[in-house]
């Protein structure tokens, strides 16, 4: 381990030990438990892992999981208990102390990692894998490039929509990968004295970035905001209702941006010829993946008609794919794991919070009714957006949504006219997938970047626009569709 990494560690496991021995009156939460105060030395300890990266943040989620388990939970080690032991009928039984708290349900924490969107991301991911594998991602690049013509305008339109469409459905990591790979040859050809190579290297980032916003499954902050929602607010968003209100945002941010790119870094030259390798597969096997392909996403974006939930519909192409040997067991170590453990432990911290009775005391102590509502909006979509500039915007989605949610709760009458919790939360999505203005912001930023066609100037440039375009849009109409119901 690396000296800033064993720093980072040693750090973050005083500032833990420390908030864990104060006296629980020093944190100055009226009815603070012991349990409770575990909670949020746990709390600080993901966050201080996750922003210093000591080990790497799917990993801290784990190990906060299990830390929760052996600490807060019903089947948490013995000399963690304060309390007596007493016999009845025959058998012992744990009696707490006073002060010391609910203990969470061992069941309700370890069901974090079957939570139904992380469900429905697994199916995102095999969706994205058998594409893959099939070849139907770049067949699809070839045939949603072709009619954007030679125009360098145009090329450049092209691969910033076909990156943000492929991104709402595959990670970005993945996405911006492909595609870079696609324009790699196209970039060596053009001139170096011109500016346009340098926007169409930049396209792919910020379309790639701003594309995952389009569905749940585009990028984990959606994830962990919908899935927040539904498990500590009972507020659930269909997949349809979800892509009805994000895709069309999407698509006005990314014209604007394409603009913002053309006017930053005007083409020399009038054309460009790309050469795309890749045709669809015409055997029996790829086309079951195109008409599974097909049916899930009908299916997720229907669901109000047919009433079959997101998360279910995403376990279809797992079952198809598997029964028709088209994803077998190799296929399943390529699954982003990583991502499916942080999100899974972002939604653990959640539960903690909710089942230990914390939000209900964070609610209680902190004096709401003294907040504008459209301040704790705006500035937690603020926060959100410069914490993810320099940290995983996973982790902070994981980190900030659920104690977005424990300040939302108390604050829902002064919420509705700003669009409610709802759009607290979703806000919080939206910044985390708008920070892009570094290299180590997002993986597709450092994908483009290390193609050494990008300045780190003119990435930061290009990526405050996005940001303060996506925070200023993004809240504008979040704000306007939650207050009539659309989300």
């Amino acid at each position: 381990m690396e000296t800033k990494n064993l720093i980072g560690l040693a750090i973050s496991v005083l500032l833990t030990l420390i908030v864990w021995a104060l006296p629980t009156e020093c944190l100055g939460i009226p009815g603070l438990t012991v349990i409770e105060q575990r909670v949020i030395a746990l709390f600080v300890f993901a966050a201080c892992m996750w922003i210093s990266e000591a080990i790497p943040i799917w990993t801290t989620s784990v190990l906060v999981l299990v830390l929760m388990l052996l600490t807060t939970s019903d089947s948490m080690v013995n000399f963690m208990k304060i309390g007596e032991w007493v016999t009845e009928n025959g058998a012992e039984k744990f009696v707490p102390a006073e002060g010391f708290g609910t203990m969470i349900s061992n069941k309700a924490l370890m069901a974090s990692f079957a939570d139904p969107t992380v469900m429905l991301f697994m199916g995102g991911f095999v969706l994205a894998i058998t594409s893959t594998k099939y070849k139907l991602d770049a067949a699809l690049a070839k045939f949603m490039l072709k009619p954007f013509g030679t125009r360098s305008e145009y090329v450049l339109l092209g691969f910033i929509l076909v990156t943000a469409i492929f991104s709402m459905f595959m990670s970005n990591t993945a996405t911006a990968a492909m595609m870079l790979a696609i324009l790699s040859p196209v970039l060596a050809t053009l001139p170096a004295s011109g500016k346009g190579r340098i926007g169409l290297a930049l396209a792919i980032p910020v379309a790639a970035n701003v594309g995952g916003i389009g569905t749940p499954i585009g990028t984990p902050p959606n994830a962990i905001a919908k899935g927040n929602l539904e498990n500590m607010m009972d507020i659930s968003i269909g997949f349809g209702d979800w892509a009805m209100v994000m895709i069309p945002f999407v698509l006005v941010v990314l014209i604007i941006m394409w603009f913002v790119l053309l006017k930053m870094f005007p083409f020399e030259q009038k054309n460009i010829v790309i050469e795309i390798e890749g045709e669809f597969e015409k055997s029996p096997k790829a086309y079951v993946v195109y008409i599974t392909f097909i049916v899930t996403i009908l299916l997720w974006v229907t669901d109000k008609l047919h009433g079959i939930n997101a998360n279910i519909v995403a376990l279809i192409p797992f079952a198809v794919f598997s029964v028709c040997g088209i994803f077998t067991k190799k296929d399943l170590k390529e699954v982003d794991w990583d991502v499916l453990w942080l999100v899974a432990g972002g939604f653990a911290l959640g539960v903690g919070l909710e089942k230990t009775g914390l939000a209900k005391h964070l609610v209680e102590a902190i004096p709401f009714d003294t907040w504008s509502p459209l301040l704790v909006i705006l500035g937690s979509g603020i926060l959100c957006l410069v914490m993810s500039t320099f940290m995983s915007n996973s982790a902070t989605a994981a980190l900030l949504i659920p104690i977005l949610i424990a300040v939302g709760s108390g604050m829902e009458k002064e919420l509705l006219p700003f669009g409610g919790v709802t759009a607290l939360i979703v806000g919080l999505a939206l910044s985390a997938s708008f920070a892009m203005a570094l290299p180590i912001s997002t993986p597709p930023n450092a994908l483009a970047y290390a193609k050494g066609f990008i300045k780190q100037k003119d990435m930061a440039i290009v990526g405050i626009i996005a940001g303060v375009l996506g925070l200023a849009l993004g809240y504008a109409v979040l704000i306007t569709v939650c207050k009539m119901g659309l989300l």
